[in-house]
C-alpha cells in the first residue's frame, strides 16, 4: 500500500492505518527503537507507542513522507524512553556515546536550545549534511539518527572500524567549522 493511501486511512479513523503502517514500517520502527534501547520488550513498546502517537497526530499532521514522520516519532518516543530507564544509572549504551560525541560539536542539549532555535539549527545541519559528500552523510546519519555502533556502520559500508571512527571525527570537525561560520557558539 503506498504512503498516501495509509495516510488517508488516518485521515478516515480506518483502525486498518495502524496494521498498514505497522506492515510497511514495523521493521523500519523496530530497528530505531532497538538501536537505542537494546532492549526487545522496550522496542516493542516504543513501536506500538509509535503507533499511537501517529494515530493520535494524523489528522491534524498530514505527512509528506510517512516513513521520516513514523522514524521521527518512534526515534523521539526511544530517546524519551532511554532516559527515563537510565535516568537513575548512566549505562555505556550506543546512545551515550553518540550523544556525547554530537554534544562535543554542538554544546549540551540545552544549552543548544538557548543559542538558537531548533528548527534553524535542524536545518543548518541538513543544509551542512545536502553539502557533505555521500558516504560522509550516510555514517553520519546511520550514527546519529538511528545510533548505530561503530562496529554495525563499518559492517554494513564494508569498511574498517577505524575508518569509519575517523570520517565521523572529520565529519563533526566539518560540522563545528560550519555551524560556528552560521554563528552558533560552539
Amino acid at each position: 500500500m503506498e504512503d498516501y493511501q495509509i495516510i488517508e486511512l488516518y485521515w478516515n479513523r480506518d483502525e486498518n492505518a495502524i496494521a498498514e503502517t505497522d506492515r510497511k514500517y514495523g521493521k523500519y520502527c523496530r530497528k530505531i527503537a532497538y538501536n537505542i534501547l537494546f532492549d526487545r520488550e522496550d522496542t516493542e513498546e516504543c513501536t506500538n507507542d509509535t503507533y499511537l502517537q501517529t494515530w493520535n497526530t494524523i489528522p491534524p499532521h498530514n505527512p509528506e513522507c510517512l516513513s521520516t514522520y513514523v522514524g521521527k516519532i518512534c526515534r523521539n518516543l526511544a530517546i524519551n524512553l532511554y532516559e527515563k530507564n537510565t535516568a537513575a544509572k548512566r549505562g555505556g549504551a550506543e546512545s551515550d556515546a553518540c550523544l556525547e560525541e554530537l554534544e562535543n560539536v554542538l554544546g549540551a542539549p540545552s544549552e543548544a536550545e538557548e543559542q538558537a532555535d531548533l528548527h534553524f539549527l535542524t536545518d543548518t545541519i541538513n543544509t551542512f549534511l545536502a553539502r557533505s559528500d555521500k558516504q560522509s552523510r550516510i555514517l553520519f546519519v546511520q550514527r546519529y539518527w538511528y545510533m548505530m555502533s561503530v562496529k554495525d556502520i563499518a559492517r554494513e559500508n564494508r569498511m574498517s572500524e577505524s575508518k569509519v571512527k575517523m570520517s565521523l571525527l572529520r565529519t563533526r570537525e566539518k560540522l563545528r567549522e560550519y555551524l560556528q561560520k552560521e554563528g552558533y557558539e560552539v
